[in-house]
C-alpha cells in the first residue's frame, strides 16, 4: 500500500535519473502528481510527461532529460508565508538560485519563484535541484 503517492513519484524519478534512464513510469496517478510534473516541465527539469489510462488508476510516462540531481517530497507539508521562502530555500536547496520548491497556493501548484512574484503563500510540497 502506498501512503504518499507524491513522495513515491519523486523517488521513482530520482532513481531513474541516477541510473541514466531516458523515461520512467509513475503509478498510480493523481491530479497532484500531474500538477507537480507540469511545474517540473515548465522549469526544464523533465522533457515531457504523458497520462495513460490503463483502467486501474492510470499512470504517467515521464521523459527525463538528466537535469535532476535530487528531488523529494517535503514532509510534513509545511505552511509558508509570502515572505518566508528564503528560510525554506536554505533548508532544502543547496545554494541560492539553484533548484525550486514546489508550492501549492490558492491559485494552483507553482514554483516558489512564481509564488514570490505573485506575492502568495502556500504549502510546501516538494523540492528539486
Amino acid at each position: 500500500m502506498i501512503m504518499d503517492t507524491l513522495a513515491n513519484a519523486l523517488a521513482t524519478i530520482q532513481n531513474n535519473e541516477a541510473r541514466g534512464h531516458k523515461e520512467c513510469v509513475i503509478y498510480p496517478s493523481s491530479k497532484l502528481i500531474a500538477r507537480v510534473l507540469n511545474v517540473l516541465k515548465q522549469n526544464g527539469y523533465i522533457e515531457d510527461f504523458e497520462y495513460i489510462n490503463d483502467g486501474r488508476g492510470g499512470k504517467f510516462i515521464v521523459k527525463l532529460n538528466g537535469r535532476i540531481n535530487k528531488c523529494g517530497a517535503i514532509k510534513p507539508r509545511f505552511s509558508v508565508k509570502k515572505d518566508e521562502y528564503t528560510k525554506w530555500e536554505q533548508e532544502y536547496l543547496p545554494s541560492r538560485d539553484i533548484g525550486i520548491l514546489v508550492v501549492s497556493t490558492p491559485y494552483g501548484v507553482m514554483s516558489h519563484r512564481e509564488a514570490q512574484a505573485k506575492n502568495l503563500g502556500g504549502i510546501l510540497l516538494a523540492f528539486v535541484y
